[in-house]
């Protein structure tokens, strides 16, 4: 089975978020390091992806000035999202060149990639007892419907591909606050809310829905899900530092 890397970098800003993704592409597309999950929380910012319409940001520049909500433009696919305290992002670094559960050809396919990161979100929703789900044509991870209840957006998904090697990834509502999402348009859907493994989980589960469980909890389905054993590892720098030389 082969390994990834996982680096819990706690809550950090979105432009170190973006630094250190480049600074680990760059290894892995030197193929100096192996696969890396990074896992984290962003202090509150909205970006924008390769197909967003910025009039789906709904709060004025005044006001996002005011509160220090800084605007990001970036490299991934999907519309507006936000990110912010109570929110598992995940950053995949994977070379999809490497060996998949069911691969078929050279590689593993962007929306083949996308349907296993949903994979990984819909058990981890499980865990806390959120049956979660799929919804045909709108990427990420839905509650369940019942009666006249109306599905709500969990978990969005955004992945950007270069030379094989995936970037960004999936941000998981755990205990968000969603007020926030108030500011925009979520990914550009009007017709359906957001919600949080702490809104849906019953109160008396265990585990708790918790960002330290979820981190785990997303961990653990990531390494199942991608037949990929997960290896601990303490830092970015501790990660780097066992890098290879790059091939000349």
């Amino acid at each position: 089975m082969n390994l990834i890397h996982l680096i819990s970098l706690g809550r950090i800003s979105f432009a170190d978020g973006l630094a250190i993704q480049k600074e680990i592409i760059v290894a892995r597309k030197q193929q100096r390091i192996g696969d890396v999950l990074l896992l984290l929380e962003h202090p509150p910012v909205l970006t924008l992806g390769r197909n967003s319409n910025r009039s789906n940001i709904l709060a004025s520049d005044e006001f996002l000035a005011h509160r220090g909500i800084e605007i990001h433009e970036i490299n991934r696919g999907g519309d507006v999202t936000y990110h912010g305290p109570g929110q598992l992002v995940g950053y995949p670094i994977v070379d999809l060149r490497g060996v998949f559960p069911n691969k078929k050809g050279p590689h593993l396919g962007a929306v083949e990639y996308v349907r296993m990161l949903e994979e990984v979100l819909i058990r981890t929703c499980g865990d806390f007892g959120v049956m979660a789900q799929r919804i045909c044509s709108r990427t990420g991870v839905w509650t369940m419907t019942g009666g006249t209840v109306q599905e709500k957006k969990i978990a969005a998904i955004g992945v950007h591909l270069s030379q094989g090697i995936t970037s960004h990834g999936f941000a998981l509502n755990v205990s968000t606050d969603l007020r926030d999402f108030e500011w925009i348009v979520p990914c550009g859907i009007t017709d359906r809310q957001v919600t949080s493994l702490d809104l849906e989980a019953d109160a008396s589960r265990n585990p708790a829905p918790t960002m330290e469980n979820a981190l785990h909890s997303a961990a653990k389905h990531f390494g199942h899900v991608f037949s990929r054993q997960v290896l601990w590892t303490e830092s970015v720098e501790a990660l780097l530092a066992t890098a290879s030389t790059p091939a000349i």
